[in-house]
């Protein structure tokens, strides 16, 4: 098996407070969108699809389930410059930047359906 793209899929209550979400705050470029689905794109990271809750596309017993219980992490660069950045536009940091024992510096925000974002970068990169 050859993996050619990667993507995850949010079953969310309103598709287009996340896709504005991730568009405005993290860089996602809207790829594809209709009623209830919209289909967002990075070329440094995963492809994102947003689905509506209920939305008949999805088997019965995956239609009302939400997006909850998983964080969407992204390792970047220049961590704290973005902490900075996404206050400044005033997304609530919902876990503030600290940094782990073991080397990792994150923080996380949550997109208005509750989608837990963490920004990730390691403190030794350049060791």
């Amino acid at each position: 098996m050859q993996i050619t793209a990667s993507t995850i899929s949010l079953t969310v209550d309103d598709v287009v407070a996340s896709q504005a979400f991730f568009t405005d705050h993290l860089g996602y470029q809207v790829a594809m969108a209709a009623d209830g689905f919209a289909s967002l794109t990075r070329d440094d990271a995963l492809d994102i699809v947003l689905l509506a809750r209920g939305t008949e596309v999805l088997p019965p017993e995956q239609r009302d389930q939400r997006a909850s219980g998983l964080i969407v992490a992204f390792t970047v660069t220049g961590l704290a410059a973005e902490e900075e950045r996404l206050r400044s536009e005033g997304v609530e940091i919902t876990m503030p930047l600290r940094e782990e024992e073991w080397g990792e510096r994150l923080f996380q925000v949550t997109d208005p359906n509750g989608v837990v974002v963490q920004l990730v970068e390691w403190a030794n990169a350049d060791a």
